[in-house]
């Protein structure tokens, strides 16, 4: 698993319903609150819409969704100071648990 995962959840809205599901915990363990959040296949180049909506993960919490569609997946996260980390080509298994630090996301910072 990568070192850095975080919220592919909303692959929801582009699954098959012949697509293998997954549950797919993620936590925030970073100092910053997250935004945005964003999803594509990765073969496509469109976000989609942002899927926390007018929603914030805090620091600390954690979200768990069901019936996500295993495959890989582009993410891009937005954070309360509106720094964008994209990671490509995570893979969703039948069962995760992503976590999201500082360290993750100041590399982002550090690559853009």
């Amino acid at each position: 698993m990568k070192a850095w995962h975080l919220l592919v959840a909303a692959a929801v809205a582009y699954v098959p319903t012949t697509a293998l599901a997954a549950k797919v915990e993620f936590v925030n363990k970073s100092s910053w609150e997250i935004h945005e959040i964003y999803f594509s296949p990765a073969s496509q180049k469109d976000w989609g819409e942002d899927y926390l909506g007018d929603e914030v993960l805090e620091k600390g919490d954690s979200l768990t969704l069901s019936d996500v569609s295993e495959g890989d997946w582009d993410v891009l996260v937005v954070d309360e100071d509106g720094d964008k980390c994209e990671i490509t080509d995570v893979t969703i298994d039948s069962s995760d648990r992503w976590v999201i630090t500082d360290k993750d996301l100041l590399a982002c910072q550090a690559n853009s």
